[in-house]
């Protein structure tokens, strides 16, 4: 498949256009013009890029890839080694940042929902980035963090009583705990993101809103892996998602 096709495609699919987002969605790192392999991953640290050299990728697709809003602008040190490692392999580099979270059918909040057992039956909050479900029925706070843990094969930190019931769920993976007033004022019982901050503790004592931080990078690798093996069953690309673990 050749690159243009595919860049024309993911935008297509994924319209970043509609997001204020903080980085430039899309192609980022231009290298072959013919695409037989791709390579999926959260984060496009140098661990990624060397493991999708060794497996042959001639591009690679991530959820966090570079030149975020603010950063410095020299091409030196980190930024530097990565660029170049790139180029010199001749290796296309995709992004897709908030456009990936949302997607409904490939998004990481969809596609984290699916994996806890959960079908989000709504969105709420600033350009719909939480995902809203319910149970079926009542359970404890205790049980869900259960549920998690098993699922996510890591121990969430969690702010709450764990014998309070939950029934009305919000979610958005990453690092989206400042979401969590909006959350409250969807009116849900529990907000599961991936990190927490200071302040995150407080506005879930004072609305009653239990919360839970499950991982950044734990919450966020069902997405990009999705929407990998989506091009891979459209077009017959090969494809390969690398999990670069992460403890946050």
């Amino acid at each position: 498949m050749k690159i243009n096709d595919l860049s024309d495609y993911l935008d297509q699919l994924l319209r970043p256009e509609q997001f204020n987002d903080y980085c430039p969605n899309g192609l980022q790192v231009e290298g072959k013009r013919e695409i037989s392999k791709i390579v999926t991953g959260v984060t496009a640290s140098m661990d990624l890029l060397q493991a999708a050299h060794k497996a042959n990728a001639d591009a690679i697709l991530v959820h966090h890839g570079y030149f975020w809003r603010g950063e410095a602008q020299p091409i030196v040190g980190i930024k530097k080694r990565r660029l170049q490692f790139l180029l010199q392999h001749d290796i296309n580099l995709f992004t897709f940042h908030l456009p990936l979270d949302v997607h409904p059918e490939f998004g990481n909040n969809v596609m984290f929902a699916k994996q806890l057992g959960l079908e989000l039956t709504g969105r709420a909050g600033e350009n719909d980035m939480l995902g809203l479900a319910e149970l079926g029925a009542p359970q404890s706070l205790q049980a869900l963090v259960t549920h998690i843990q098993a699922k996510l094969k890591r121990a969430p930190q969690v702010i709450g009583d764990l014998t309070r019931p939950i029934k009305r769920i919000a979610l958005c993976t990453g690092a989206a705990q400042g979401y969590i007033e909006q959350a409250a004022a969807a009116n849900v019982d529990v907000y599961i993101s991936g990190e927490i901050s200071e302040q995150t503790v407080h506005v879930a004592r004072e609305t009653g809103v239990a919360y839970i931080a499950a991982g950044h990078h734990a919450t966020e690798r069902y997405g990009i892996r999705a929407l990998g093996e989506h091009l891979e069953k459209m077009f017959g690309i090969a494809h390969e998602f690398i999990d670069v673990d992460n403890p946050v």
